[in-house]
This record gives C-alpha cells, structure tokens and sequence, in this order.
C-alpha cells in the first residue's frame, strides 16, 4: 500500500468535507436553490479578498482563464501596460498581453529575486502613459513573495490600475484589497481554496470600471460586464461548475470558521519550519529572504540529479514536490505548502526530503532536517 502526500503549490489536498460536498447529487443551476448558495459563495469570497467594495467574479476556468480576463477587459488596443516579470507567471501576463497586440514595458528581475518597487516607480515615471501594472504576489516558479502593498501605492499615484495575480497568494498571505488599492485580482481554486482544478475568482474594485466600459479588445465569454449583470441575479452569465461551487462554499465555511489572519499566521508557521528543516540540511534557499509561504525553492546540491530523486520519491513513497521550470529545471526542486496543510505535514515533507537525498547517495543526517523544523513549529527554533 502507497499513501500518497502532495506537497506542489497546485494542485492540493482536498478537504474530506469539501471532496464530499462536491459529490453531492448535482443541482441545477438556474434555480434558487443554486442562486442560494451562488449569492452567500459570492459574498464569502468578498471576506477571501478583504473587501467590501470590489465584486466577485467566479469564474469556470484555471486561474490563467482569469488572468486572460483580466487583460481582455481592462484593456484597449491602444494601451500601454507595465508588466512585471520574475518568474515563469509573471512574464504569463507578457505572453497573454502579446496574444492580444498590446504594446508592453517590462520590469525583469533575475529569477530567486524580488521585484524592487523603486524600479517599478522609475519605469512608470518613465512611461507616462502606462494605463496598467500587471504583478504577481507569490511568484510560485521561484518561491519568491514580491511587495504588493508597496508597488500599489506606487501604482496609484501614477494613476494607472492595479491588477494582480494573487493565485497562489490568497489565502496564504495577507491580501487586503481595499486597504492595498487593488483594482483587480485573480486567485484559482486549486490552491488556498483548498478545491480541485476548474476556478477562478476575479476580484474587480470600482476604480476598474471605466476602463472596463471603455475596453475594445475581444471578449465573450470573459465579458466582465456580462458577469456583474449576472451577479446582481445571483447567478453567473453562462453554465457553471455547480458542484465545484458547492464545494467552495464548503470551503469558505472553514476558512471562515478558522480565521482569514488564522489561516495567514498557520501559513507563516508551517512556511517557516519548512525552510529551517531545509537549511539544517545544508541545502540553499532558492528565494532567500524574499521566501514566499507558499512554496519553499531549494537549490538542488551540485551532481544530484534532483528530477531522478523526485521521480523515485513520487513513484515508490508517494510523495509529490515539483522541479524547476522553464530554464531553471534540474536546478531547483519545490515544497509545496499551501491550503489544507497542518504542522505534520512539515515533518513529513521534510522527512522525504532526507529520504530522497540519502538514498541518491548525498551525505545527509538523517533527523537533522526533522529536528530543526519540530523546534521551529515549537518555537524553540
């Protein structure tokens, strides 16, 4: 028998509550009962974003479905937008604003590093007809965590619009949309929400929409102006993903029950002990001390082949890290932390680790990971 443990930054675990309330017997979706639970879902995830005068969009797509709805409504053909770019996610906005013939600036940063605010500021001083700044708030290519709240307030004295993906942020860091001037921002399900694959939620502030009314670049169904015509009517404009939705519901009720600052402070913890379990190995942070809590990025050691040992530990223990992307493939391997994760699953993580490593033949002490992740979870670290 092989239990099997998910440590990825996406998918996730799911909740045994939540995996039941997706399995409930499907119910129609232009019914009250539906616009019942769609309505409290839509006034929850509002509580998600920390927001009361943004709506919520809910979408049946992964997050890069949202991202693309994003661009195609806040944009026109003639617009100019910043985009900043360090890691695999962040140059994702690029390549979607290329598809669609819009001219982009970029701020590039060296993978493993944060995008420094000042350098958004001088871009945008630079560019004065920037009309937006698209950002990443946990950059999960990299591990790295980039300052939101200090790049908005840079953003908002241009007077250019915010948008920011926060598909793996939300949920695990602190996010408040209002407080931050966010204009717009998009998480997945699969993440923090603790849901399987299949959506996105769009948070859309009032300072969005006369680009969004003004915007020329094509849409149908990523028509956000469809979408808040719905959302008056408790309902979305085209079929959605009614089972996933009653299990976000679920599991908004336990995010709720447990605390949005519990549910941020629990993820600090647990990202915590992670990276000094790791580092009692020796091993590097990929991230430093821009580390986001999300996912731990490790260095792999010189003549390890990291992708072999993450093979092995997947195929015969049933633990799951990712690699490196794109050119940092070989190079870095992943720890996932996020959602429905507790202080033991830090030991078991990092006991996989120790596992991996030793039997690649890697000089490692067996514990000396274990130990250093308890004292931190103990607060003895």
């Amino acid at each position: 028998m092989k239990k099997n443990y998910l440590f990825t930054p996406g998918p996730t675990h799911v909740p045994a509550e939540v995996a039941l309330a997706e399995a409930q017997p499907s119910i129609h979706h232009r019914t009250p009962q539906f616009s019942k639970i769609f309505k409290e879902l839509s006034e929850d995830l509002k509580y998600l974003f920390q927001t009361k005068e943004g709506d919520v969009f809910t979408l049946a797509s992964s997050g890069t479905g949202g991202m693309e709805a994003c661009v195609v409504n806040v944009l026109s053909k003639s617009d100019k937008a910043l985009v900043l770019c360090a890691g695999k996610f962040g140059e994702r906005w690029n390549e979607i604003c290329g598809t669609f013939g819009v001219e982009t600036v970029t701020v590039d940063v060296e993978y493993g590093n944060a995008v420094d605010p000042s350098v958004v500021e001088a871009k945008l001083n630079e560019n004065k007809d920037i009309k937006v700044v698209f950002a990443t708030q946990s950059e999960t290519s990299t591990g790295v965590l980039h300052d939101i709240e200090a790049i908005s307030k840079i953003v908002k004295k241009s007077g250019a619009l915010m948008v920011v993906d926060t598909i793996t942020g939300i949920g695990i860091h602190k996010f408040p949309f209002d407080e931050w001037g966010v204009d717009i921002a998009v998480t997945g399900s699969q993440k923090g929400c603790m849901l399987p694959p299949g959506l996105a939620f769009v948070c859309v502030g009032p300072n969005a929409w006369p680009a969004i009314e003004g915007s020329d670049l094509p849409k149908y169904y990523w028509d956000f102006k469809k979408m808040r015509k719905s959302l008056k009517d408790a309902t979305t404009a085209y079929t959605p993903s009614v089972s996933l939705i009653v299990a976000m519901k679920k599991a908004m009720d336990m995010i709720k029950e447990e605390g949005i600052e519990n549910v941020w402070n629990r993820h600090a913890r647990i990202g915590n002990a992670t990276r000094e379990g790791v580092k009692a190995l020796g091993l590097k942070l990929f991230a430093g001390e821009n580390a986001s809590n999300v996912v731990t990025s490790v260095v792999a050691p010189d003549g390890v082949d990291i992708g072999a040992i993450i093979k092995k530990l997947r195929d015969e223990s049933g633990v799951t890290f990712t690699g490196g992307q794109g050119e940092m493939k070989g190079k870095i391997f992943r720890i996932g932390h996020i959602g429905y994760v507790d202080d033991f699953d830090v030991i078991v993580a990092i006991s996989a680790v120790e596992k991996g490593l030793c039997e690649s033949g890697f000089p490692v002490e067996l514990g000396k990971g274990i130990t250093a992740a308890q004292k931190a979870l103990v607060g003895n670290g």
